[in-house]
């Protein structure tokens, strides 16, 4: 598997594209760097040909046009896993940070998110579901689990069992670490990210 040419950054459902930024500012490896936003989320502006996860994935897919790596936070994770099945020629590695994955976290004691105040969402998000446990056995990239033990959205036994599931995969647990670890956190986890990177 090559070295990256482009890192993808995705934020989680904030859709905040400088979630990443403290992080990305740290690493060493020369990729292009390209931070990616969502119509209707984190302020950007809605795109009617928007109406599922599904078109948020494939426009994710239609960027991957060279050896890429892509790092993810949360909801980010799910749209880089499905993107790394859909077109993994093109991905060389990742980085999920506190994601479901695209499995079932509530099994793994993970607080109900749509619990709180979802009026900010497309309703399409909050009615999303999905369950990619067998599909991401198929993942064979190198991939970077970041999660912490602080975090009741994505506890640590969902790191855990992504990482039980995916075939190359190591899990980093920040002490203290909470939803928001990749970027709290990005002075400690940058040169973890910077020697994932450089795996073959």
């Amino acid at each position: 598997m090559s070295t990256p040419e482009q890192l993808l950054f995705l934020p989680g459902a904030s859709g905040n594209k400088t979630f990443w930024q403290p992080l990305a500012d740290l690493l060493s490896t020369p990729a292009a760097r390209r931070f990616v936003g969502y119509p209707d989320f984190g302020g950007e502006p809605t795109d009617p040909a928007v109406t599922s996860l599904d078109d948020i994935v494939q426009r994710v897919v239609a960027m991957l046009d060279r050896p890429t790596a892509l790092i993810a936070q949360s909801m980010g994770g799910v749209i880089a896993v499905r993107a790394a099945l859909e077109k993994p020629q093109f991905v060389t590695h990742l980085v999920l940070s506190v994601t479901s994955g695209g499995i079932d976290t509530a099994a793994l004691g993970a607080q109900e998110w749509r619990a709180g105040d979802t009026s900010k969402f497309p309703e399409w998000f909050v009615s999303f579901r999905s369950d990619l446990s067998d599909q991401i056995a198929s993942i064979t990239q190198p991939v970077l689990l970041l999660w912490g033990d602080n975090d009741p959205l994505s506890p640590v036994a969902v790191g855990e069992r992504l990482n039980a599931l995916l075939a190359n995969s190591t899990l980093h647990v920040v002490h203290g670490g909470e939803h928001d670890l990749a970027s709290v956190h990005a002075q400690a986890l940058a040169p973890l990210v910077d020697a994932h990177l450089m795996a073959r």
